[in-house]
């Protein structure tokens, strides 16, 4: 059957300017990473993203190495756009990113001018695609100058590859650095994507968020959920098949250590009148402080109860109180080493 959008799915979402561009971001995306490679089957990621779309989001973002295998969620999301939204690509930010081990040898992943421009080109043949709206440098590279890094971004940009670029898991001090790269280059950094959530505050400690907002930079939070920890999944335990079982991103260890909080932040999202994953949302959008929080999804149930966070997202001094003293010294960064350098 012939996907036909919802009419009125522009007014079911927020949207928000990215730092000081002219580009409006759904105040919640979509992102690729897990549940659209090959072990997903293609009518679920298609029920996904039209669901998504359906409910206002605009903005579907993925990575060169999404799978698995790696390629795989991009060619997935090719043939989506060739079916299912086929003649709505002007009404789609579409993101993709290279930095991490993508091909054997030493041009398959970090930094280089090489990797990036190669990895660029290889996602847009994978999606079917003239350009991509955003590149992202997925991560910082402490053996090749940032200005190489910085460079190729700016090369993909007037090269027509992309619309816009940003980068991934930075910290304050590169991003600066990054930042003064890229304004004498002429093409202004437009976004960052950091990890956040109530248990993971690394963008507060660093100060990435202020730095963000004192140079006009958007952000788009991934992992707003913890990886499902912030959501209901885990308030029994960890269930068989469940991502934490998978021996992939997620450390049981560190779900066992998170529960008993995560059973309290339960308590006052039902206060709230709010699901467990919506109030964690509405937490990392508190105050405008981001632009949009990236969820994922393995099933379209799951991204319209996200949806159903921006319809509240205002917090009582008390109630963020509360969550800083339940949430306290818990610290969910997997993505560490790259803030650090």
């Amino acid at each position: 059957m012939t996907y036909i959008p919802a009419a009125n799915r522009y007014d079911r979402m927020i949207y928000n300017r990215c730092g000081r561009s002219g580009l409006k971001l759904p105040a919640i995306s979509l992102g690729l990473w897990h549940n659209f490679g090959h072990d997903t089957p293609h009518a679920t990621k298609q029920a996904i993203c039209r669901t998504a779309f359906d409910h206002g989001i605009t903005h579907f973002d993925l990575a060169n190495n999404y799978g698995p295998p790696p390629g795989s969620a991009e060619e997935a999301f090719g043939e989506i756009l060739k079916t299912d939204f086929r003649g709505l690509r002007d009404e789609l930010i579409i993101s993709s990113k290279a930095g991490y081990l993508m091909w054997d040898g030493p041009y398959g992943e970090w930094g280089s001018r090489k990797y990036l421009i190669a990895s660029c080109d290889q996602s847009l043949k994978r999606m079917g695609l003239d350009y991509v709206d955003i590149f992202y440098s997925h991560r910082f590279d402490p053996d090749t100058p940032l200005e190489e890094t910085m460079g190729a971004l700016d090369h993909i940009v007037r090269s027509g590859r992309a619309q816009y670029i940003g980068i991934s898991s930075y910290n304050s001090q590169r991003t600066r650095e990054a930042v003064a790269i890229l304004k004498d280059l002429g093409t202004p950094l437009l976004i960052h994507q950091p990890s956040y959530n109530i248990l993971n505050r690394w963008v507060e400690t660093d100060g990435l968020k202020d730095t963000l907002k004192e140079l006009g930079v958007g952000s788009i939070a991934f992992v707003p959920l913890a990886q499902g920890i912030l959501t209901s999944k885990y308030l029994n335990g960890i269930p068989a098949g469940s991502r934490a079982t998978q021996g992939k991103s997620l450390d049981p260890a560190a779900v066992e250590k998170a529960i008993a909080s995560v059973r309290r932040l339960n308590d006052m999202a039902a206060a709230r009148g709010q699901t467990l994953a919506q109030m964690a949302i509405a937490w990392v959008l508190r105050n405008g402080g981001i632009t949009s929080a990236l969820i994922g999804a393995s099933r379209p149930e799951q991204v319209i109860d996200c949806c159903g966070a921006i319809g509240n997202l205002d917090f009582t001094p008390e109630e963020l109180a509360q969550i800083d003293s339940i949430s306290e010294e818990k610290e969910l960064n997997l993505w560490a080493s790259s803030s650090e350098n």
